[in-house]
């Protein structure tokens, strides 16, 4: 038996699937990441190991703790991630002098090359979404505000003052 409930008012709108922010947010973000990985397999590189890669081509070397605050993620979810881009040649992992709890990350020569290949990934995933620069850094701004009104908001970085791909 299928039992639909007809709002009597707006606010009860309010509680329809297609109104949800949350809903929204999730599909557009799965959807999002799915366009982007034909694109990112050229490079050799899953969504989230090209977050890493555009941390570190920001700025190199980083201590682990620094791309995880950049990313929003727990060390803990940047370390396998960081296995994987060193087994293939992109990056090594160090101790910090000084600091036997830290551990520095810093590009390999084809971690630096790779960036070269990677300038392409903006323009194309603006064309794969129908998007000019202006409403990608409109979109950005927005999702920066909801991130940073959920508490969630990234290390201050320069890469988090303008739009990224």
């Amino acid at each position: 038996m299928t039992t639909s409930v007809t709002p009597a008012s707006p606010e009860q709108d309010d509680l329809l699937l297609e109104h949800q922010l949350c809903f929204a947010l999730t599909v557009a973000s799965r959807s999002v990441v799915a366009a982007y990985k034909p694109v990112l397999e050229k490079l050799g590189l899953t969504h989230p190991q090209y977050l890493v890669m555009l941390c570190l081509w920001e700025e190199s070397p980083r201590t682990v703790r620094n791309i995880s605050e950049a990313l929003a993620q727990e060390p803990a979810t940047i370390s396998p991630l960081l296995r994987r881009l060193e087994a293939a040649g992109l990056l090594t992992r160090r101790r910090v002098d000084g600091n036997e709890r830290a551990l520095a990350v810093e590009l390999t020569p084809a971690g630096v090359d790779l960036r070269q290949q990677a300038l392409a990934v903006p323009g194309t995933m603006m064309e794969r979404l129908g998007l000019t620069r202006d409403q990608v850094a409109g979109l950005h701004g927005a999702m920066m505000a909801l991130i940073a009104a959920t508490g969630g908001a990234p290390g201050s970085g320069a890469g988090h003052q303008q739009a990224r791909q």
